[in-house]
């Protein structure tokens, strides 16, 4: 099996359980922006990482396996495994819950900035 074939696999995979989570828990601004960024610098890093790694002989692809575009002299398809994390792990993390936490708003807000904080245990008001 070539690699994007492996590729497809991992991104449809990671797609589809992307899409689920979707689709029962609508993601907030906040979480599809943490996510891009996240990808971003995965991105960045496999890119450093990758070329030096193949640059030193740690790992080689066999030419018949791979597409044939690269990325200085990584090949593009090991970029699919950092678009995959970045799809799944928020995917998964909502789908388990996520951040179950709401920020108060309205009047409750304001309370809470304004109230002062209750003494520690065994101090005097």
């Amino acid at each position: 099996m070539s690699y994007v074939g492996l590729n497809a696999v991992f991104l449809g995979l990671a797609a589809l359980v992307a899409a689920v989570a979707l689709w029962r828990r609508p993601a907030s601004r906040r979480l599809y922006t943490a996510s891009g960024v996240a990808l971003a610098a995965v991105l960045v890093l496999t890119a450093v990482f990758d070329n030096i790694m193949i640059g030193v002989g740690l790992v080689a692809y066999d030419p018949a396996l791979i597409s044939g575009v690269f990325v200085g002299i990584a090949p593009v398809e090991d970029f699919a495994y950092p678009v995959a994390a970045a799809l799944l792990l928020p995917a998964v993390w909502s789908l388990l819950g996520g951040d179950t936490r709401r920020p108060p708003t309205g009047a409750a807000a304001r309370h809470a900035a304004r109230a002062p904080a209750p003494p520690a245990e065994g101090q005097d008001a």
